[in-house]
């Protein structure tokens, strides 16, 4: 489990792909201290588990499923990425619960500057953008982040200068493709009353619901 809140930005030595799998070599420095191999390190924002171990980085795995939901096959060496170790039990919540498990992808779409912050939109997908709330959190390339506006083609981000100058969020540019991670908690909610309206509509003979989940006469009869 992970926080969203970024320790350092290392820099990809290789990415090696054999079909759809391969591995990732990073140089890095704060994120190796205390990590042995087996750990789990985010790498923007994608739970990764560290193989090897060298003075000044560390290798990781990756397996299809996360090449097909994140842009980590996209990089090349030199490019930058943020870097968070996983939370250790005593560690503060400066962030919000993240799983390291990225949904899927967005690209940014502009940045507009506001006094001391940058407002970032990013484009994603209605199977995304259901689960992203305005004020709510959200994680973009591992950061955590509270939304700021949210419409039905994207969302928005404020972004401070510290998390402008410690991430990689404001160096990629329009056309960019950052990793999303929704709300876990949103997740398993709209899973279990997904869930609970199929129960309800089960009981009533129904083999269908007909609109998928919650609903008003729901509601009424079960609350």
């Amino acid at each position: 489990m992970f926080t969203g809140i970024i320790e350092e930005t290392g820099r990809i030595r290789s990415v090696s792909l054999t079909g759809g799998s391969g591995k990732i070599s990073i140089e890095a420095a704060k994120v190796l201290e205390g990590t042995r191999i087996g750990d789990s390190i985010a790498v923007n924002g994608v739970c990764l588990t560290v193989v090897s171990l060298e003075r000044d980085g560390f290798t990781a795995d990756i397996m299809a499923e996360t090449l097909r939901r994140c842009d980590l096959g996209q990089l090349h060496r030199g490019d930058r990425v943020n870097l968070e170790r996983a939370m250790a039990a005593d560690g503060r919540f400066g962030g919000h619960i993240v799983s390291g498990h990225i949904d899927g992808t967005g690209v940014i779409k502009s940045y507009r500057r506001e006094e001391n912050a940058v407002w970032i939109t990013v484009e994603a997908d209605q199977s995304l953008l259901r689960l992203i709330v305005e004020k709510g959190s959200v994680c973009v390339d591992g950061v955590s982040l509270t939304v700021a506006a949210v419409s039905d083609h994207d969302f928005q981000v404020s972004v401070i200068p510290h998390t402008g100058e410690e991430t990689t969020l404001l160096k990629k540019g329009p056309g960019g493709k950052v990793n999303l991670e929704n709300d876990v908690v949103g997740k398993y909610v709209e899973r279990l009353l997904g869930a609970y309206g199929r129960m309800a509509n089960h009981d009533r003979g129904e083999e269908e619901p007909p609109s998928g989940g919650i609903t008003m006469e729901f509601l009424r009869e079960y609350l």
